[in-house]
């Protein structure tokens, strides 16, 4: 897979997807992901991408022409048109179910706003979709996007060390994962569950499992809800009569 992120700040991406899990992976080769200045893109001297807005109204629009030739410039490089999601707070909410979709596409561009926001001729143009990480404003797209790129980069193959690492965490199976634990046995006169010292590896799944459904009922009753409509319990077996 590869990811492109078009923004006025690709230090400040930069910074984040060098380090830890996915800075090895982008080492290894296991996925590409490249940021891209829009400001070399600006046709100035100056540098400048935004205008004031049409109308009238606070703030300042970023162009659509230095986008358009960002997106043009990834698109020359690819086999394939890119699938383009513009970060914004009008879009849908970013979920795991949307990350796990997102997984499908060879090529993803993200796109950055800043300022008041992006000329909506180049969005037209070039965006498949908008995403939003939360109902909240946030300076510019960068934080949303580096958390969309982390959310798909981890499903990747060789990212991790395997996909139980990421397939039984939360949200994943529609349920909030189960509680954790290491050493030492005892902290502060508190043990570790009796179970999960037993090296019985199916009564540390179900008490797992137990768990997960208890902290997803209490914490998140909608996303129990819909597990439990969606995996109704198996009706009991009925006991045959003897004749």
């Amino acid at each position: 897979m590869r990811i492109d992120i078009a923004t006025l700040f690709p230090e400040l991406c930069e910074a984040v997807l060098s380090e830890s899990i996915l800075g090895r992976a982008r080492a290894s080769g296991a996925i590409e992901i490249h940021c891209h200045q829009i400001r070399d893109f600006a046709g100035n001297k100056h540098n400048r991408v935004d205008d004031v807005p049409y109308g009238g109204g606070m703030g300042m629009v970023m162009q659509a022409k230095p986008i358009y030739d960002c997106y043009q410039a990834v698109c020359a490089q690819l086999p394939r048109k890119p699938h383009t999601i513009y970060m914004s707070p009008k879009g849908t909410v970013f979920s795991q179910q949307k990350a796990i979709s997102l997984c499908e596409y060879p090529y993803i561009f993200l796109l950055c706003g800043h300022y008041e926001g992006v000329d909506q001729r180049v969005l037209d143009k070039i965006v498949d979709e908008e995403i939003s990480i939360g109902d909240y404003v946030l300076t510019g797209g960068e934080l949303p996007a580096l958390v969309v790129a982390d959310a798909i980069a981890r499903m990747c193959p060789g990212v991790l060390p395997s996909e139980e690492c990421f397939q039984e965490e939360s949200h994943y199976g529609g349920l909030l994962e189960y509680p954790h634990y290491t050493r030492p046995e005892v902290w502060e006169g508190e043990a570790v569950p009796p179970v999960l010292l037993s090296g019985h590896h199916k009564h540390i799944a179900d008490w797992r499992f137990a768990q997960s459904l208890a902290v997803t009922e209490q914490r998140r009753p909608d996303l129990y809800q819909a597990y439990m409509e969606a995996h109704p319990p198996a009706p009991p077996k009925q006991k045959r009569k003897r004749k």
